[in-house]
């Protein structure tokens, strides 16, 4: 089989099951309590209302839903239903990141590693405008791609083996950039799942998007935040090692 007929986006779709598995919401703890405390710092203490973009699984949200009260936003309704499950409280809505408007505004937005779906400058503009509206005065806007062209790893590989419910599955993911002249990487999965006595191997690709630090600063900026790049991480994982902590400009 060729790369290219390999078939797309299906751990949004008839996939979506297998995430709990290959990304369990534990993982996400430490990483959220990073993002809490950059609220807290920005925000003060108290129970701020808080918009999601690209919730995805809602995994990283349920560490932060307890002190907050939460709306997500998600394309997806097979990853979204899992949010659902995770977070009952809170309200799920259907949309896409850059043209949703919901009509209110937030104390803060928060965009995890479904910004990496963007592609195009145009499409970091137009998400980072929606970020801008639905934002009161002195609102925050957090925002952590998994990289930029400086953190990338080219053929980087991460793996997971689990079980549960009666499911065994060996996850590999390799992302690779096949044309570093333009604005994305791939992302090629395979999942061996091993249900009774049979065995599956599934195929899923993603292009994702990559650009320079200097791009998210510029683009940022742009749209009225003044940024702040806070370093997430020090270990082997290059993944999402910055965090950009983004307060309207000009709003104190």
């Amino acid at each position: 089989m060729r790369y290219e007929e390999i078939p797309t986006g299906r751990m949004y779709d008839d996939l979506a099951r297998l995430w709990p598995w290959i990304s369990p919401p534990e993982d996400y703890e430490e990483e959220a309590q990073f993002w809490k405390a950059a609220l807290r710092a920005k925000l003060g203490r108290g129970r701020h209302r808080v918009l999601e973009l690209g919730v995805g699984g809602g995994h990283h949200l349920s560490h932060l839903c307890g002190d907050l009260d939460a709306t997500a936003v998600d394309l997806s309704e097979a990853m979204m239903a899992h949010s659902q499950r995770l977070n009952p409280r809170v309200e799920h809505l259907v949309g896409d990141m850059r043209t949703v408007r919901l009509g209110r505004t937030f104390d803060a937005v928060l965009i995890h590693d479904a910004i990496d779906y963007m592609l195009s400058v145009s499409d970091l503009r137009a998400t980072f405008g929606t970020a801008k509206a639905h934002l009161r005065p002195g609102g925050v806007f957090l925002v952590a791609p998994d990289y930029t062209c400086e953190t990338f790893e080219d053929g980087a590989i991460y793996s997971r083996s689990t079980s549960g419910d009666g499911l065994r599955l060996s996850h590999v993911e390799i992302d690779f950039d096949p044309n570093p002249s333009d604005t994305t990487i791939e992302s090629l999965m395979l999942s061996l799942i091993r249900e009774g006595d049979e065995i599956k191997v599934e195929l899923d690709r993603h292009t994702v998007g990559l650009f320079p630090r200097q791009t998210w600063m510029a683009e940022l900026s742009a749209c009225g935040f003044d940024v702040e790049c806070w370093p997430t991480r020090d270990d082997d994982d290059p993944r999402q090692r910055e965090l950009y902590v983004c307060v309207l400009a000009g709003v104190s």
